[in-house]
């Protein structure tokens, strides 16, 4: 029997690439929930339709569930009011997994994020082998609606650096502190997951879809760690941003940074690792990984280009 997906933030970065990689796979049928944008040719056609539904009002979500198989859950706000994130990523979430189990639903899967461990440094860390210490409001949130999720069985996934087509975060957010600094730091020893966001999309599907039901926490991230340098070193190399020129050492781009305390957050989780390790992705939510970042981020660097000339 062909199983049947829900998808929520379907036009999303990353919710678009899970009902993508969906609709390429025989056999899968597809209910895309939105709620204000709409969804573009790719993901419309034979074996999908679409619901309307709004996580900040639960009543809106009744019957979104019905005769699924899975619920994807990609939907979450990042850039708005305490108030208005708790009761979308929290409340929200809560409300979309009671229906999900009222309705039967046989697994539920949650893209949730690393940053719910806080700061770091964290090396090597296993799932859940250390407290949660979210910072941001955003975070909280976030950390609230895994357990939800967690309290029904479900799923969650926890990339930490998400890059790709679609990107206007992590690497535009790197490329502005290098421009920031008009240089590169050199000499940082720090290590990073990371993760194509063509490759999460699959390992949101997979779980999804693969043979026996996952649960609990996963990091999911590319195997290999990438060293600060190699990371600087790739994005450099391919964008070329105006306006960084050369190498400076730690000390003097810390002092750089000391009127900025924007920057200076960002150079302090660019300075310290963030390595989030776990094989479990690839064995139970039959997953591939893909390539290693720096022959992965050629694929995206000319979008990359273009967005940041705009």
């Amino acid at each position: 029997m062909s199983p049947r997906l829900l998808i929520t933030g379907a036009t999303g970065f990353i919710g678009g690439r899970v009902a993508a990689a969906a609709r390429a796979t025989p056999g899968v049928r597809l209910r895309l929930m939105t709620h204000r944008t709409a969804l573009g040719p790719s993901l419309t056609g034979p074996g999908v339709e679409t619901v309307r539904g709004d996580l900040a009002d639960p009543a809106s979500l009744r019957g979104s569930c019905d005769g699924v198989d899975a619920v994807i859950h990609c939907a979450s706000r990042l850039d708005a009011d305490e108030a208005t994130l708790r009761a979308v990523n929290d409340h929200g979430t809560r409300a979309l997994v009671d229906e999900a189990v009222r309705a039967g639903a046989g697994r539920i899967v949650q893209l949730s994020t690393a940053s719910v461990y806080g700061r770091g440094p964290f090396t090597a860390l296993l799932p859940e082998a250390a407290p949660l210490a979210p910072v941001s409001a955003a975070s909280r949130t976030r950390a609230a609606a895994e357990r939800h999720v967690l309290e029904a069985q479900g799923a969650v996934l926890r990339p930490h650096l998400v890059y790709g087509t679609g990107d206007r975060w992590v690497v535009p957010g790197l490329v502005g502190l290098l421009r920031y600094l008009s240089a590169a730091p050199a000499g940082c020893p720090a290590r990073h997951s990371m993760i194509d966001v063509e490759s999460l999309g699959r390992a949101l599907l997979g779980a999804a879809l693969a043979p026996a039901a996952p649960s609990g926490v996963f990091h999911v991230n590319h195997p290999e760690p990438v060293g600060c340098s190699e990371l600087l070193s790739t994005v450099l190399g391919a964008l070329r941003p105006p306006g960084v020129d050369g190498e400076i050492g730690t000390d003097e781009a810390w002092a750089r940074l000391e009127a900025a305390p924007r920057a200076r957050h960002h150079f302090e989780m660019l300075a310290v690792d963030h390595w989030f390790d776990d094989d479990r992705a690839e064995k139970e939510l039959d997953w591939i990984p893909g390539p290693a970042f720096a022959e992965s981020f050629a694929a995206h660097a000319s979008w990359y280009r273009e967005f940041l000339a705009r």
